[in-house]
């Protein structure tokens, strides 16, 4: 799978050169025009909605593309020829750094412009970054479990790391610095907004670790992916769930809604988490296998699938995080 987005990648390389050679004067006039502005490319809507908020009443003066807005998560989307040329020409390019972008390394690679800064969020969170777990009673995706046989497993990190308020803090820093380096005469703004916007950040961290605190219970069930590791290890919550962030599968064994269900009973817990788009079959199985059959279930985002519709709607890191609290508060009740 690999080899075939790298020879993907080649080939829009290339064409992106081929395509540049057939731009038409009216395209060659509506260019120069966009000139002045900062050109910013961000793979997830996490990274795009940061860099809205660090440049803050500058706005106009960047062109911003994030690239997924057709809702495609990180685990599925192909850069397009056009998406490739949008890092080539690019001021910025914040990407995640894992195993599904790494597409993003070579365009960087073979980008036109040879002053393209670049915020890779695993590489900024450094020792931060924590491997991907199965804990007990998750189903290992196929690949996995085989590896785990012969020995030849690799350590996979979780991409994830957006789902972290206190990382988030950090990566916010890593693009003020980078927009500063490329807008120099309003470096002090760039600070200043990624402040103020920090700030709000370490407020809303702060209303989780009261909730937390305050929760009688202090472990989750997830019946479906698991992309929260580094949320609930900001809290040193528990979790059990079906699958890992980045898995494919879509159905449980039984040996999973059985072992889910036992520990809903065993935590007497009166909800079961999914994450957003999630067609709750797995939930309503574990659920109909439980003692009491009436948890509800509760949706927290992941923020995977954001598209350009929701943004236009008002959404926002801050405002899903917001919601996300409110679920996991729930979870824990």
């Amino acid at each position: 799978m690999k080899n075939m987005l790298r020879a993907v990648l080649v080939a829009a390389v290339l064409c992106v050169g081929l395509l540049a050679g057939c731009a038409n004067a009216n395209q060659a006039a509506s260019a120069d025009a966009q000139e002045h502005k900062i050109k910013v490319v961000c793979a997830t809507f996490p990274a795009y909605d940061w860099v809205t908020q660090v440049a803050g009443d500058r706005i106009d003066d960047f062109e911003i593309t994030y690239l997924m807005d057709s809702g495609v998560d990180l685990h599925s989307y192909q850069p397009s020829v056009q998406d490739i040329a949008k890092i080539s020409d690019a001021d910025l390019f914040v990407y995640v750094g894992g195993e599904s972008d790494g597409w993003a390394e070579d365009a960087v690679k073979a980008a036109s412009n040879s002053s393209l800064r670049t915020v890779n969020m695993m590489e900024v969170l450094g020792d931060s970054a924590v491997e991907e777990e199965v804990v007990e009673g998750m189903q290992a995706e196929e690949e996995e479990a085989e590896a785990s046989v012969e020995g030849e497993e690799e350590p996979e990190y979780d991409e994830h790391v957006w789902l972290s308020l206190k990382n988030a803090q950090e990566l916010v820093d890593a693009i003020a610095v980078q927009l500063a380096d490329a807008d120099s005469s309003h470096a002090s703004e760039y600070s200043a907004n990624a402040a103020a916007y920090k700030a709000k950040l370490a407020e809303l961290d702060g209303k989780y670790e009261s909730a937390v605190h305050a929760a009688a219970e202090k472990t989750v069930v997830f019946a479906d992916r698991f992309p929260f590791r580094y949320l609930v290890d900001d809290y040193n919550l528990g979790y059990y769930a079906a699958f890992v962030g980045c898995s494919a599968e879509t159905e449980a064994s039984f040996e999973t809604i059985a072992f889910l269900a036992q520990k809903v009973d065993e935590l007497g817990l009166s909800n079961v988490l999914v994450i957003e788009n999630s067609d709750e079959a797995i939930a309503k199985t574990v659920i109909a296998n439980t003692q009491a059959k009436n948890q509800g279930i509760l949706v927290m985002d992941s923020l995977q699938s954001v598209t350009a519709g929701d943004i236009a709607s008002g959404k926002t890191y801050l405002g899903a995080m917001e919601g996300n609290l409110a679920s996991l508060t729930a979870a824990l009740s």
